[in-house]
């Protein structure tokens, strides 16, 4: 049978906000290329692939351009649909993931809270060129972190955060790396924004897995464990977060959008051929 697409909009409570996902269910693995393929051809920040294993799923993630290793907006849309389409009234499920370990996603009171590692950054000692120059920003940043895919380029405001117009040719130089700009809030704890052209994803809508880095960084420098986090992207989005030693628990809502098949696959005619 042609297998079943969700489309999924993550760490919103409103259609059409937050980051939409696809969550494509598979009875086995297929070729590689040609989920890339499908990935580039939802063309959104992540497809989610899903191959139930027992009682849990193994669970992989595809950008327009490539496999990742680590993705939070499409881990919450997965387990949106586990939890209430294909598994309802089920309150835990288990993602077995190939390069970031197993991940848990758990019913608390209304919202998805998904448990992450925990991924502080370090000082970026020479931050390249393009970095701040891409970025395209007049204000001057009070510090630049970085992990091993990732730079966190920390601002004195919130405005500071939205004035940004980065120049993705620029950007697109980092590969293979994204990078994070945040601030204090004003109605959150902190706010950040994602980029990530070298993986196909100019400005990313919300963004779990950096706050794999961005809470201990935040909790660090506000003193306390527990934040509220808002993307402030064009779509917008909100997270809660709890940093509880070398974990983190990410939390936020979803919403779903559509739901229909993938047609194309080996050995199932198109709509065209029926």
């Amino acid at each position: 049978m042609p297998a079943p697409l969700f489309h999924v909009d993550a760490f919103t409570s409103t259609p059409f906000a937050g980051n939409p996902a696809a969550v494509c269910p598979l009875d086995n693995w297929l070729d590689d290329n040609l989920l890339q393929s499908v990935a580039s051809e939802n063309n959104l920040s992540e497809t989610a692939y899903l191959v139930r294993r027992g009682e849990d799923y193994e669970l992989r993630w595809f950008s327009p351009r490539c496999e990742v290793k680590l993705c939070g907006h499409a881990t919450l849309a997965s387990a949106f649909v586990v939890l209430n389409i294909l598994e309802p009234g089920r309150e835990t499920v288990r993602f077995e993931t190939r390069r970031s370990g197993p991940l848990t996603v758990r019913r608390q009171e209304n919202l998805l809270s998904m448990d992450f590692p925990a991924l502080p950054p370090w000082v970026c000692a020479d931050p390249p060129a393009e970095l701040i120059e891409g970025l395209g920003s007049k204000d001057v940043p009070s510090s630049i972190l970085q992990i091993e895919d990732n730079y966190f380029v920390v601002y004195a405001s919130e405005d500071d955060v939205r004035r940004i117009r980065p120049d993705f040719a620029l950007l697109e130089k980092l590969h293979p790396a994204g990078v994070a700009v945040t601030a204090p809030g004003k109605d959150a704890d902190f706010v950040s924004r994602y980029f990530a052209p070298s993986y196909g994803i100019p400005e990313d809508p919300v963004t779990g897995s950096i706050h794999c880095s961005l809470t201990p960084y935040w909790a660090e420098r506000l003193g306390k464990n527990n934040l509220h986090a808002r993307q402030v992207s064009q779509r917008g989005g909100e997270l809660w977060c709890e940093l509880a030693g070398t974990r983190i628990a990410i939390k936020g809502n979803a919403v779903l959008i559509l739901r229909g098949s993938i047609l194309a696959l080996p050995g199932e005619p198109t709509e065209l051929e029926r």
